[in-house]
């Protein structure tokens, strides 16, 4: 299995187990599904007093996504203007890292048209998409895109490719 891991805060974002799909050469989409997690009723063998007999069990369950879930990412909120800036500031660290790892200048200047590209698309449907980080909370780190197909239901994230390190378990 793969884990994808953010280049800038180490933060484990994605893994291979999912439905992964790489769109325009620079990121990566990963179909997700809701799940329920808590509200599991476990039965330890002993008889309910007379006092609890009446007392009903609340359900405690709720609805989440398994990506969001599984990766522990949390939900931040930007506008347009906001989004926009630290797009430019996290490409510049993407950009400067994938040097430092030795890709050759046309590797990065092809990185920078498409990612300039997708840019254009996440802009002109900004109001579709929630924003979530990862588990660490560095504002500085990647910004995981969080969509809906054209169903409606069916969840997606959306992951800057090259600002993934892939690690193997």
């Amino acid at each position: 299995m793969i884990i994808f891991k953010d280049l800038i805060t180490g933060d484990e974002v994605l893994s291979d187990s999912y439905d992964i799909k790489e769109i325009d050469g620079v990121v990566y989409e990963a179909n997700c599904k809701k799940i329920s997690i808590g509200g599991e009723n476990i039965d330890i063998g002993a008889n309910p007093s007379a006092e609890e007999a009446d007392e009903g069990l609340e359900d405690t369950s709720q609805q989440v996504i398994d990506v969001v879930h599984s990766f522990r990412l949390n939900e931040t909120s930007f506008d347009k203007k906001s989004y926009l800036g630290h797009l430019k500031t996290y490409m510049k660290k993407v950009k400067e890292a994938m040097k430092s790892k030795g890709a050759s200048d046309e590797e990065v200047k092809k990185f920078e048209e498409g990612a300039q590209g997708f840019a254009k698309k996440i802009v002109s449907n900004f109001k579709d998409y929630e924003f979530l980080i990862g588990e660490s909370m560095d504002p500085d780190g990647m910004v995981i895109l969080l969509n809906y197909r054209e169903d409606g239901v069916t969840p997606y994230v959306t992951v800057w490719k090259h600002g993934l390190d892939e690690m193997k378990v």
